[in-house]
């Protein structure tokens, strides 16, 4: 059993906090990634979970005991760094049997560990071999036996990835998912690059400058994103941000900005709200000339329009970018190629309503809104619009359906 909790941990250098207030629940198995930008806390916050750093506040808990201040060799925890951190002056076979070795392990013993790990990371025949002599790729191979060979509970990877070049980066994430999967060991990740996230974690917490944002699933934090920090941060382009309001129009709750006309839900009372607009490039949907014009456009079309002018257009190889402006803000529109627009000319974008996204423009933080009935109306005429505090939730909070609330206290009642 591995299971981590990491409660309130704080960690402050002089007047900067580093780490402020995180709290995690790890559970055994899981495949936890920390993400976010340089600088924003991931590694003091592993280093901390390993006892290389103390804390200034909180708690780490390993199985329900409390391990704060507890040195790295008490924590039942392996570390695998960045540099690889090999002895360059021993063999594979010498590198990886180390830890039984300073543990004064029976020599039959670390040679058939050794062995069994070696053969576990396709390494049996470079056991003879110094790190000298191995690629990137090996070499990193050859720090996770290290790792693997005395069978921690966990496991603590602080960016190990990134010193490969982009091949050797994807064939390594496919061999660390398989492991993974293969020992079903717990395993606390660092990384700067969202697709080492999205594409090896179980779940997936965010920090921005010491805080964490969110945490989840990599769908959930790429489909629900809590605030505009996350928002932007996933996605290849990010998240278009709009600036823009929402107010009642002719019966209607719309999402308004230069350029810009979003229906949301009806309602003829809804207070006006400054938010910021979210859609993905790639799904905003090209409106073919005919159908997108002005003039065919009636005054109560339902259909979200994003009216832009192309400035830029990127090929990807499959795919295609398109970079444009509405208003005073940038659009980018992602779809395969050939996407079928060239710089210079207006065009005019349709989206799904479930993927508009707004966020509250003051905090940042994700609005919802939910129906008031059982299912959810095709037109969304029956919302409470809610806007989420919690960084371990997308979502509204609990309790009455029928009241939305926010960091200041009630946003708006049920909309009907």
């Amino acid at each position: 059993m591995s299971r981590i909790q990491v409660e309130g941990l704080t960690k402050r250098f002089g007047e900067v906090a580093a780490v402020d207030r995180v709290s995690l629940d790890i559970s055994h198995g899981d495949f936890l990634v920390l993400l976010g930008p340089s600088g924003c806390g991931k590694s003091t916050l592993l280093r901390m979970i390993a006892g290389l750093i103390e804390p200034s506040n909180g708690r780490v808990l390993l199985d329900g005991r409390d391990v704060t201040f507890a040195p790295p060799r008490e924590r039942d925890m392996a570390m695998v760094f960045q540099s690889y951190a090999l002895y360059p002056h021993l063999t594979v076979e010498r590198n990886i049997g180390f830890p039984l070795r300073s543990r004064r392990r029976p020599r039959a013993e670390i040679r058939q560990k050794v062995h069994e790990v070696a053969e576990l990371l396709d390494l049996a025949d470079l056991l003879d071999r110094r790190p000298r002599e191995l690629s990137g790729g090996q070499r990193q191979r050859v720090a996770v036996g290290r790792a693997l060979v005395r069978d921690p509970g966990a496991f603590l990877m602080d960016e190990p990835l990134s010193n490969l070049d982009a091949k050797l980066r994807t064939a390594t994430r496919g061999q660390l998912r398989a492991l993974h999967h293969r020992l079903g060991s717990t395993i606390v990740y660092v990384t700067h690059d969202q697709v080492e996230a999205m594409t090896m974690a179980t779940r997936v917490a965010l920090l921005n400058a010491g805080r964490l944002e969110q945490v989840g699933t990599p769908t959930d934090v790429y489909d629900e994103p809590a605030s505009v920090f996350v928002a932007g941060f996933l996605g290849s382009p990010a998240m278009n941000l709009i600036p823009a309001r929402i107010e009642s129009r002719a019966g209607r709750v719309q999402a308004l900005a230069p350029g810009v006309e979003v229906p949301l839900w009806a309602a003829d009372d809804q207070p006006a709200r400054e938010v910021t607009l979210g859609v993905r490039p790639e799904h905003l949907i090209r409106v073919p000339p005919a159908s997108g014009s002005p003039t065919s456009q009636s005054p109560a079309s339902q259909s979200p329009m994003f009216r832009a002018v192309v400035e830029m257009v990127e090929n990807l190889g499959g795919e295609e970018v398109a970079q444009c402006v509405v208003g005073d803000a940038r659009l980018l529109a992602r779809g395969p190629r050939p996407l079928g627009l060239r710089p210079g000319e207006p065009v005019v974008f349709d989206i799904p309503a479930n993927r508009v996204h707004l966020f509250d423009r003051a905090s940042g933080r994700r609005l919802v809104w939910q129906p008031t009935g059982a299912d959810i109306p095709r037109d969304r005429d029956q919302v409470t619009v809610r806007v989420s505090d919690r960084p371990g939730s997308p979502g509204a909070t609990d309790g009455d359906p029928t009241v939305a609330e926010s960091p200041e206290g009630v946003l708006d009642a049920s909309i009907v």
